[in-house]
């Protein structure tokens, strides 16, 4: 009969051992204590937009309870379409949705595609703007291009709201008041997304460029074929600042709109919390405020890999 075989016992080394339970749970609290404030942080950001949400599906009589419900006992989405809403019959709890509040074409809707339509042609319009400067500026020896650099640089601190004035003045000089030529061509020169852009461009080398000089290549096709593609991380990160910025820009709106269909989703907001003050229309308001976040918020989600990637590369050039 065989002998049955022995095993021999493996030493296991004190670097290779696996930490023992309580040094891993005391790591794991340590480190849960370390980001304490980060969470309470956290949760001062999202508690108001959580209150927002639950007052969007409250109904009109459920809003202005007290105490007030932390979630909907009744969820309901008349705070956007109200259909039992009659201008001849009043109803305490039938109030007009934040789509039946303006009388303009598509109500709610034309905020939203106004707000669409300038960001979409400041961002796109801004960033070819600076991409093309800041191409000039690193991969050209243009006479006094450091100084216009400086000049550029030096306008970063000064604040924007010291050219309201002037650029009201030229608006209403050149009949643009309340146009979509009004809001646009003065917000495509922005000083820092030039400067982040230029930091990039310095770190792409200028043998490439006069290779291309060499092969036949024109500027504009240097520019568009080789340029752009390489400035694609940090065109994506610059275009989340401008794209936060121009959505939920207030003051330049608010002082060249004049009607209400040329409004965008911040100044159509604070025209309906003057409308209609008081308790019971929260939910219409905060309906708005709903529809006027969740672009903002999708577009961060969705190109945030890219802005940071942008940031990196940007801190790593030479």
């Amino acid at each position: 009969m065989a002998a049955a075989p022995t095993t021999t016992p493996v030493a296991v080394s004190p670097a290779t051992a696996p930490p023992a339970t309580g040094v891993a749970s005391r790591t794991t609290w340590r480190g849960h204590l370390l980001r304490l404030p980060f969470y309470l942080l956290s949760l001062t950001m999202i508690a108001p937009f959580y209150w927002m949400l639950i007052t969007v599906f409250k109904p009109v009589t459920e809003i202005g309870r007290q105490p007030p419900s932390f979630v909907p006992e009744h969820p309901t989405l008349n705070n956007f379409y109200d259909p039992g809403y009659s201008p001849a019959r009043v109803n305490p709890g039938h109030l007009q949705g934040i789509f039946q509040r303006f009388q303009v074409d598509f109500g709610f809707g034309r905020f939203m595609f106004n707000s669409l339509v300038i960001t979409v042609a400041i961002t796109v319009g801004s960033l070819l703007v600076a991409s093309l400067a800041a191409y000039v500026i690193t991969k050209h020896r243009v006479p006094g291009r450091r100084l216009i650099f400086l000049v550029i640089v030096a306008s970063m601190m000064v604040p924007w709201q010291t050219t309201l004035v002037p650029n009201y003045v030229i608006m209403r000089n050149l009949g643009w008041l309340d146009t979509y030529q009004g809001y646009i061509i003065p917000a495509l020169a922005k000083a820092f997304v030039l400067f982040f852009l230029v930091q990039f461009l310095h770190s792409i080398p200028d043998e490439l460029i006069q290779a291309a000089r060499v092969d036949g290549a024109g500027e504009w096709r240097i520019w568009w074929r080789i340029v752009l593609p390489l400035l694609r991380p940090a065109l994506a990160a610059m275009s989340i600042f401008v794209v936060l910025a121009e959505w939920n820009n207030f003051l330049w709106p608010l002082i060249i709109v004049q009607s209400d269909e040329m409004a965008n989703i911040p100044v159509a907001l604070a025209r309906l919390n003057s409308y209609f003050p008081g308790a019971q229309h929260e939910g219409a308001i905060m309906a708005g405020g709903l529809l006027a976040s969740l672009p903002s918020i999708a577009f961060f989600l969705a190109f945030q890999r890219y802005f940071t990637r942008g940031i990196v590369l940007s801190g790593l050039k030479g």
